[in-house]
């Protein structure tokens, strides 16, 4: 008897504990929990503190710069295919972006342990360039978009402080407004 219920003990709180594992899981969306796993695998709770919690904000910073930049190249790449089909790079890019984008591929394939930037060699442009294909393209754009200067100042603010952040750099709060003012100005006109 004793050994029944020492089993029938044991049971429940192996159920409460699996189910406290679940109710956590639930309480947290799938992308906290990925964040806390990758976390984990980098070691960040071996790095000071400081520099960490300055860190995390800029990681939301360039969460937000890298989406939009994303977007970008995706708009810029869906107008060009709409108008010219898929020789869309050769017929609508400049032959200066293009011969820097195909040497920068050419460059990283020679890394093969690394993951490349993607299939699309629109991914190795810079984020500059894209400002400069649609001035190249801007009878495509034009409907889309207030003006080629508003393209480069809104491309040239989230470029600078993109660069900012990938050096290790830290933003103000100002530049960070100026941030998302540029990213909610593009979404309202782009749609």
């Amino acid at each position: 008897m004793p050994n029944q219920i020492y089993s029938y003990v044991f049971r429940g709180l192996l159920t409460e504990e699996a189910l406290d594992r679940t109710d956590k899981r639930n309480k947290y969306p799938l992308s906290v929990i990925l964040e806390q796993e990758i976390a984990a695998r980098l070691s960040i709770d071996l790095l000071d503190e400081n520099y960490v919690v300055g860190a995390r904000k800029m990681a939301t910073v360039y969460t937000a710069i890298a989406a939009f930049e994303n977007s970008v190249r995706e708009f810029v790449s869906k107008r060009l295919i709409e108008e010219y089909g898929e020789s869309w790079w050769e017929q609508a890019v400049s032959e200066k972006i293009r011969n820097k984008a195909e040497a920068r591929k050419l460059e990283e394939n020679k890394i093969k342990w690394h993951t490349p930037r993607g299939d699309n060699l629109i991914n190795y442009t810079e984020f500059g360039d894209l400002a400069s294909v649609i001035s190249q393209n801007w009878a495509l754009f034009e409907d889309y978009l207030h003006s080629q200067d508003w393209v480069r100042q809104i491309i040239n603010t989230l470029e600078r402080s993109r660069n900012v952040i990938m050096h290790s750099g830290e933003l103000g709060n100002q530049d960070i407004e100026r941030i998302g003012t540029s990213i909610r100005d593009w979404i309202r006109q782009v749609g």
